[in-house]
């Protein structure tokens, strides 16, 4: 299909599934190194983007053509990472205290977090703000300007985060050197 991404993405909000196979096919790889980015983990990222595919046709009722379709998909991407940690956030409150079977859940999953490479880690790091913001702009597939309109922040702000980023990811790299 020649159509551009708006007229599909219109098209498949009304049911065409054609439509929607399409926008698929062309947008998969970008849904998921974003979740990648965002989550920093390959199965997490799996998950987020599995999830994100099923709910897709649904969302796409709300979507209005208004923004470019990328536009749009990262912003789903984006809320939908943010709902998953808030999720994780709420079950590791509640799995406080489990004993030792927690702990040894913690330190498995400390032990995965080692193995991880340094700037995902480093991103870990930072506000969740600046994660985003660096997830959306460090690989160069989008502009400071585009990111910005994902994120729905000006574009001061966004080039103010990235500024930020560096700063605290040249930090860390200097203090690591020095230890």
């Amino acid at each position: 299909m020649d159509s551009d991404d708006e007229a599909l993405a219109l098209a498949a909000a009304d049911g065409d599934r054609v439509a929607f196979s399409a926008l698929l096919g062309r947008h998969y790889d970008r849904l998921f190194g974003l979740a990648f980015r965002l989550t920093g983990r390959r199965a997490e990222a799996e998950d987020l983007t599995h999830d994100i595919c099923l709910a897709l046709p649904a969302k796409l009722a709300g979507f209005r053509g208004q923004a470019r379709f990328t536009t749009w998909l990262y912003r789903v991407v984006v809320n939908a990472a943010h709902d998953r940690r808030r999720r994780a956030a709420t079950r590791a409150r509640a799995a406080t205290g489990w004993g030792d079977w927690e702990l040894n859940r913690q330190a498995a999953m400390a032990e995965q977090r080692d193995a991880v490479d340094w700037l995902t880690e480093a991103m870990r790091a930072l506000p969740e703000e600046l994660r985003d913001t660096a997830a959306l702009v460090l690989d160069g597939e989008m502009t400071q300007a585009q990111a910005a309109e994902v994120l729905g922040i000006a574009a001061g702000t966004l080039a103010w985060r990235m500024s930020e980023v560096k700063k605290r990811l040249r930090a860390l790299h200097e203090k690591e050197q020095g230890a």
